[in-house]
């Protein structure tokens, strides 16, 4: 088999309930595109939005309405985990990608309709969006409440295109929610500096996240741009923002750094003696990493 794909299931398909609802999600394991592949990031996210949605800032009764956009969608998980809440999505990535998302928002939101007429889903559409494309950029109309992506980073030349749109696509209040796992900390370093020039940097606090799903070299952040610190001061204050509920100290990250902590043997066992689906799926990204060290 194909080390390259060891990190991901070789179905072409994967299921997962999120919010009461099952999402199946195609996915293209023998493309050479990273985006046609369902990556662990994104399921860490729509669970963490799973386990909030009941209080605090991502109750759906707070994010209905919402606007967002997903950048680097690839097959577009994280996108319907905040369309589930209530949200108006715009999931966005390369042109070659976006057959497969338009199919998996197509195949979504007629199975969410058909099981539950009033589901109280959002919208969610699909847009072309290269990373400084001013064009691209306009077309979807921003400012946005909600700017989100998980695994968009795995090179350092992405990290400026990223910063930019980012930034091109931020108003006064947008929330930057990203999801990452650690591969390299010679770029996850260099991520972190810029981000920390440019944004308050929140890390969500490991107890927020799913029982289950979760892995130590996966973290998810909040950001604001730093323009925003003072002007919010008061309305933190006065307990009107939610930020204490849902992350760490800004600034501050759990086990950073790509650690020996990515082990089938640190793993818990089902009630069965037997992984479950998502610890199989984590084994499978250490062994993909330990292969790529190997000469045959």
């Amino acid at each position: 088999m194909d080390h390259e794909r060891l990190n991901s299931p070789s179905t072409s398909a994967i299921s997962l309930e999120v919010m009461g609802h099952r999402l199946h999600i195609s996915q293209d394991p023998n493309s050479k595109h990273l985006g046609t592949t369902v990556w662990d990031a994104s399921m860490v996210f729509v669970k963490f939005l799973e386990k909030n949605s009941r209080k605090g800032r991502f109750c759906p009764s707070k994010m209905k309405g919402k606007r967002v956009i997903e950048l680097g969608a690839g097959c577009g998980l994280a996108g319907f985990g905040m369309a589930l809440l209530g949200c108006d999505v715009v999931t966005t990535d390369q042109v070659e990608v976006l057959p497969l998302l338009m199919r998996n928002v197509e195949r979504n939101k007629s199975w969410i309709s058909q099981s539950n007429s009033d589901s109280g889903l959002g919208s969610i559409k699909v847009a072309e969006l290269d990373w400084g494309n001013q064009d691209h950029i306009k077309a979807v109309e921003p400012p946005f409440d909600y700017i989100i992506g998980t695994d968009v980073v795995y090179s350092e030349h992405l990290l400026q295109p990223l910063l930019e749109t980012i930034t091109a696509l931020s108003g006064p209040k947008t929330k930057i929610l990203l999801g990452y796992e650690i591969r390299s900390t010679t770029v996850h370093e260099k991520m972190m500096e810029m981000w920390k020039s440019n944004f308050i940097v929140k890390t969500i606090s490991k107890s927020k996240m799913d029982a289950k799903y979760h892995h130590p070299s996966i973290q998810l952040y909040m950001m604001d741009p730093k323009a925003r610190l003072t002007s919010e001061a008061g309305a933190s204050a006065n307990g009107d923002d939610d930020d204490d509920e849902d992350v760490s100290n800004p600034g501050e990250e759990e086990d950073p750094g790509v650690k020996n902590d990515e082990s089938c043997s640190g793993l818990q066992e089902s009630k069965s003696g037997n992984l479950n689906d998502w610890e199989i799926r984590r084994c499978g990204a250490m062994a993909a990493r330990l292969l790529k060290d190997v000469k045959l």
